[in-house]
């Protein structure tokens, strides 16, 4: 971004060394660290040279501080910039944003694994909350993660000892600002403003139903009524929003929720087959509504409407080079007269289907997928499958608890 291009000519003058910030060495523990300056000579610096005020001043300095371009080597959790004696440095220019490093979970895994053979053990929480879930997720490359962590870390040690608290510090406050800590009232906020978000949206909503309200705000609205319409449906199936049952994996690790809501999952979950009602596209996108539909279908001697759509699908998203055998076989098929599972098309569509098929593309069965959608959005058999999901519900078609 641009506003970072200035940011760094900012700090480039700042570490001029005859008009830039007074750096001096500094004695952090028992160890000399170069090129130290302060808070208050920070905001002093900004203060003369940008012509604002010492609170300007700080909040310019904060952005620094939290675009890491300045790190804090005392309080180094919280990405501010405090105004007193508080010792600070400049972050070298490798770890800059105009370097457009991605904090990938690799390259933090083999932080956090460097830092926990430096620290024997002994993390910090959120770190050690951060290497138990890269642990688990990345399970399957640990050894190369630990291998790469112990090449960096004797490495390291082959440095003098200043030089290797200062690069320390410099990695340490790069992943700061990557990967933050967040506390419990951090997560509390979050949820706070999806829930404020729910309530304006639903206001709006309200407001554009009042009989009074015009035609034109209606028009200008009407994302928001679509919005308000969408969440008010879907917020108890977000589990960001209601908490789920029996836990929510996010927060907990507990992944039960991960098991009961598997695609090929035995049992379906209430919530599961409520949101199937939600639309059409709902229940033709989970897999295991999807294979129930199909079993139902069949009872209803009707599957072939079905296995038609899903051969639309195939072709519409399969590889090019099968796409004229896939084309011929949807054509002997469903389409061709007298054909095994011939399907209900009126004769427009069928006429135009047949012909494009001459020269198939993927997009060539896109009116005729539609025509079959529709019928079977519109008819009976989809609202009847509902409710015959429903009236299972006390029999084992799924958990009632749930």
């Amino acid at each position: 971004m641009s506003c970072l291009k200035k940011l760094e000519a900012t700090v480039l003058q700042m570490q001029d060394p005859s008009t830039g910030v007074k750096g001096t060495d500094q004695k952090l523990n028992i160890t000399i660290i170069p090129h130290v300056i302060t808070g208050q000579d920070i905001v002093a610096w900004i203060t003369k040279n940008m012509n604002i005020d010492n609170d300007e001043a700080q909040a310019f300095g904060t952005m620094l501080v939290a675009f890491g371009y300045i790190y804090p080597l005392q309080d180094h959790k919280k990405l501010v910039l405090r105004p007193d004696g508080s010792l600070n440095r400049f972050q070298t220019p490798y770890f800059w944003p105009v370097q457009k490093w991605k904090a990938e979970d690799t390259d933090y895994g083999i932080y956090l694994a460097k830092r926990n053979i430096r620290k024997k053990g002994v993390l910090d929480a959120y770190e050690q909350e951060e290497y138990n879930k890269l642990h688990k997720w990345m399970n399957h490359k640990w050894d190369f993660i630990v291998m790469q962590a112990k090449e960096q870390y004797h490495a390291g040690k082959a440095r003098q000892k200043a030089d290797r608290v200062v690069f320390d510090c410099q990695e340490r406050a790069y992943w700061i600002v990557h990967r933050p800590p967040v506390s419990g009232w951090q997560k509390l906020l979050v949820y706070s403003c999806f829930e404020d978000i729910i309530r304006r949206v639903h206001f709006l909503f309200l407001n554009c139903l009042q009989p009074q309200t015009h035609s034109y705000f209606l028009v200008k609205h009407t994302p928001i009524i679509f919005l308000a319409k969408y969440i008010t449906t879907f917020k108890n199936h977000d589990p960001f929003l209601i908490p789920c049952l029996p836990s929510n994996p996010w927060h907990t690790d507990d992944d039960s929720y991960w098991e009961l809501n598997a695609p090929d999952v035995e049992i379906p979950t209430k919530m599961r087959v409520e949101r199937w009602s939600f639309s059409f596209y709902e229940l033709l996108n989970d897999p295991r509504g999807r294979a129930d539909f199909k079993i139902f279908l069949k009872k209803e001697f009707s599957g072939e409407n079905l296995a038609f759509w899903e051969a639309a699908e195939e072709l519409k998203w399969g590889t090019a080079a099968s796409m004229s055998e896939k084309a011929e076989q949807i054509f002997k098929t469903f389409l061709a007269p007298g054909a095994p599972r011939w399907i209900n098309i009126d004769g427009r569509t069928m006429g135009l289907t047949v012909k494009g098929l001459e020269h198939p593309h993927r997009y060539v069965l896109d009116g005729a997928q539609t025509h079959i959608f529709m019928l079977m959005k519109k008819d009976t058999f989809y609202l009847s499958f509902i409710l015959y999901a429903f009236v299972r519900c006390k029999k084992k078609f799924f958990s009632p608890k749930l």
